[in-house]
């Protein structure tokens, strides 16, 4: 817990959930010309939000975290950034409510950027929890079957059911509050912001890789651990 880099790693995260928090509450739709029908998904472009592009980090992060740190530490980080968040909302609600000065236009501006609006307060704070946690404790439970074997299935079998079940939570309490009226608008939002968030940790697997194996080497805690497996008669599995 005293490693810097685990450190840098929660200054990430909980920075990565607190803007995605906020630029989330705008409604995107990519590729608007984009238009086909595939059984009740009815494509009339891209239905997504502002946080499209940065919260999948967000599940990279805590992928790199479970697995060099572990559940436990984890699970602190999820609780830290759920503080953070309420502490953001809070503040912005304080401010947002604070008399302004003559000489300040913004008040408006600001409260529609600004503003906390409880649906999607409830919803953002909602899929946060059910997603990280089971994101962290499938990723657990699954090495502690494959020990250093096999992260590429842990990476993106942890990532399918946290990112699911965040999506599913979040789309279904935050849609109308977001503007999204039919039925249509929010399966493509739904399945978009999940195979793409899913398409997102596939895509920077390598670099995942490439950190996690870095972490395990320089961080003293991982190696003791591994110390401690040996001593103990458990022959480390070389990663793959």
């Amino acid at each position: 817990m005293n490693s810097q880099y685990f450190t840098i790693l929660v200054a990430l995260f909980v920075g990565v959930m607190m803007i995605s928090n906020i630029t989330g509450t705008k409604g995107v739709t990519l590729f608007p010309g984009l238009n086909f029908t595939l059984g009740p998904l009815q494509v009339h472009g891209i239905v997504t939000d502002g946080a499209f592009y940065l919260f999948p980090l967000a599940y990279v992060l805590g992928d790199v975290i479970s697995e060099v740190y572990g559940f436990k530490a984890m699970r602190r980080v999820i609780f830290s950034g759920f503080a953070v968040l309420l502490l953001a909302s809070l503040c912005f609600w304080i401010t947002i409510h604070l008399p302004a000065a003559d000489f300040y236009t913004g008040q408006a501006a600001f409260t529609t950027v600004a503003g906390v609006v409880p649906q999607f307060l409830l919803a953002g704070l909602s899929g946060y929890v059910v997603g990280e946690f089971l994101n962290s404790w499938v990723l657990v439970k699954m090495k502690q079957r494959s020990g250093e074997r096999r992260l590429w299935a842990r990476l993106i079998g942890s990532t399918v059911v946290g990112e699911l079940f965040d999506t599913v939570v979040f789309c279904a309490i935050a849609a109308s509050a977001l503007g999204i009226s039919t039925f249509s608008d929010f399966l493509n939002y739904t399945v978009v912001g999940f195979v793409w968030k899913c398409l997102v940790e596939i895509a920077v697997m390598p670099i995942t890789y490439l950190v996690v194996a870095r972490l395990k080497r320089v961080e003293p805690s991982y190696q003791d651990a591994l110390r401690r497996r040996a001593e103990a008669g458990v022959t480390p599995m070389p990663a793959v």
